[in-house]
């Protein structure tokens, strides 16, 4: 439906193999061999850090949704019912 529409409106398909080739071969003399690992490690690196503070939310909100299950602690008595 969406490779549709995108032909049909602008004109675009989805690259094939000789596109895909290019794109590999323009990313290549571009940044050079050495760069490629470098760069794969950070995103690597900030897809990892993505997913931890993700996680970190999750859980967080969970422990919310959980204390906000559990039925309060009766408070002390106050100082005024005792005059």
């Amino acid at each position: 439906m969406l490779t549709h529409l995108l032909q049909s409106f602008f004109l675009l398909s989805p690259p094939g193999a000789s596109e895909w080739f290019l794109i590999v071969l323009a990313v290549l003399i571009l940044f050079g061999g050495r760069k490629i690992p470098e760069f794969m490690r950070g995103i690597g690196r900030g897809i990892r850090e993505f997913n931890d503070a993700k996680d970190n939310v999750k859980k967080e909100l969970e422990d919310g949704m959980k204390d906000k299950d559990k039925p309060a602690s009766p408070s002390a008595p106050s100082s005024s019912s005792q005059q």
